[in-house]
């Protein structure tokens, strides 16, 4: 099998590829921007990866680096046990990392009964199967979301902080902490739940987050579209740095202080809309193009941003990249990516027109 280095950037743990060597590793939402990036890491350090496949999509990263060809995949549903059962017995999984999600804020407020399947249904099957088979099983990690602390007046959000989420994402992933929680507590499972910010990097085709809508915006010479007023307050982290806080989470769950706990992952930057927008503007050069404020977004907290002192104080983890090291390799992501569309596009035109003549 083909070696491929590590991601560049991705903080190394104190335990370097040996931890990861010959684990079985199963990633749910591999098709998604962390899940893409998580597992090229993984195959790195030399881990054997089952992903969890709901649909193919030759356009997300997990297909274009290659990674679909080096991983068992297992097509299905997070809503149902027995193929989550199925991915992680029949292939004697000892590590989880549970990505896996409906993860579009508008969209679950329009159908919120479909994302708390996936959010609260999905996340209960994978912590019983791993309960049921706590012999194969040695560490889960959960993926959530600053979203799970909900609306509070006071800032940064810290691991302490109740709960309290008002509209349907915010619910779903407040619900799924909750569970995780509940099976660490009664039956003492391996659990840690990783919440972090607005995620942002290559490979997210979620046209409806600010960063990729940007980015693709300004490249077609069109100005961006904000869905807020442009003063919500948000915290960014580069999807290499959220890699290395998964695994980072899940290489230290064997301790007593780690297990059980909910841990806030942040670059603790904090950014306006207009400020995250400006600053793409001004890497990709086109900061005469100005953005549109609709002003339309519904169900969103206005202001939200973390603290990772926890992190830093049980992990030993920090993010490793400043906004303006994220935000280019993003853009040089995206360029690729749009110029190789154009491309194939332009080839199937003149293949359609060879057969035509």
């Amino acid at each position: 099998m083909e070696e491929v280095a590590p991601l560049e950037g991705v903080a190394m743990s104190q335990n370097g590829n040996s931890f990861w060597n010959g684990r079985k590793v199963f990633v749910t939402g591999a098709t998604g921007i962390v899940g893409s990036w998580l597992v090229k890491e993984l195959l790195a350090r030399s881990a054997e990866v089952v992903a969890l496949v709901l649909d193919s999509d030759p356009q997300t990263e997990l297909y274009r680096s290659g990674s679909i060809n080096r991983v068992h995949v297992v097509n299905g549903r997070l809503e149902d046990f027995a193929t989550v059962e199925r991915a992680i017995v029949g292939h004697s999984v000892d590590t989880v990392l549970h990505l896996g999600a409906q993860a579009i804020v508008d969209v679950a407020r329009m159908s919120p009964l479909a994302t708390f399947e996936t959010n609260v249904r999905g996340t209960w099957n994978v912590l019983e199967v791993c309960r049921q088979h706590d012999d194969l099983v040695e560490r889960v990690v959960i993926a959530s979301s600053d979203k799970a602390y909900g609306d509070h007046e006071t800032l940064p959000y810290t691991e302490d902080m109740a709960l309290r989420p008002n509209y349907p994402y915010e619910v779903s992933k407040s619900c799924a902490d909750l569970i995780a929680r509940s099976y660490y507590q009664t039956y003492r499972l391996p659990v840690g739940v990783a919440r972090c910010g607005n995620i942002y990097g290559g490979g997210d085709l979620n046209w409806t987050r600010i960063v990729p809508s940007t980015i693709r915006s300004l490249y077609h010479e069109q100005p961006p579209l904000l869905r807020s007023d442009g003063n919500f307050i948000r915290d960014y982290i580069y999807v290499k740095d959220a890699v290395g806080a998964y695994m980072a989470l899940a290489e230290r769950l064997d301790s007593d202080t780690v297990r059980g706990e909910n841990f806030n992952f942040s670059s603790e930057s904090r950014l306006t809309v207009f400020e995250i927008v400006n600053s793409i503007c001004r890497i990709m050069g086109c900061e005469n193009i100005r953005p549109v404020v609709l002003n339309n977004a519904k169900g969103e907290i206005r202001n939200q941003y973390l603290s990772a002192a926890k992190a830093a104080r049980l992990l030993e983890w920090s993010a490793t990249y400043s906004l303006d090291e994220g935000l280019r390799e993003t853009i040089d992501w995206y360029r690729d990516f749009f110029s190789t569309n154009q491309e194939r596009v332009a080839a199937a035109g003149h293949s359609v027109a060879a057969r035509m003549s």
